[in-house]
């Protein structure tokens, strides 16, 4: 099945799981990608959270697979900032590979974050963010 963003706005935090457990690594990305923050899915709010973050604080990443970095789009003004190491790794959720976003050696503001990320539908990544071993929020990459 085919997934969009509103869908995955819409769905349940079980849901969301659910997917990304059935979900493979895929390749690791390379390019621009628009993001959405996820916070409390499934409800009304969603929606309206996704839209203000991504308009005041953070509008998605730019990956460099070859050098195996990439940089978020933050502020309203995009700028691009805050790098994270890519790779594939374990995921802290099931175990089971997906692609790593690891801030610790590259970003003293980031540096207790961690994200997965694993691919839904063609050009659209799930992820979901950890501080320490937390889990945060959700979020989704289009390409």
């Amino acid at each position: 099945m085919a997934y969009d963003v509103q869908q995955l706005l819409d769905m349940s935090q079980q849901q969301l799981d659910d997917l990304f457990r059935a979900s493979p690594a895929g390749d690791i990305p390379s390019g621009e990608a628009e993001g959405t923050a996820i916070i409390a899915p499934g409800t009304t709010y969603s929606e309206l959270i996704a839209k203000f973050i991504n308009h005041f604080g953070w509008q998605g990443k730019v990956f460099d697979a070859e050098n195996g970095v990439l940089k978020n789009k933050v502020t309203t003004l995009g700028l691009k900032a805050i790098v994270a190491k890519v790779g594939k790794g374990e995921s802290w959720l099931d175990g089971k590979e997906c692609i790593v976003l690891d801030y610790s050696d590259t970003s003293l503001v980031a540096r207790r974050i961690r994200d997965e990320i694993r691919l839904i539908s063609p050009n659209l990544y799930l992820g979901k963010v950890y501080v320490g071993k937390e889990r945060l929020i959700d979020f989704c990459l289009k390409f």
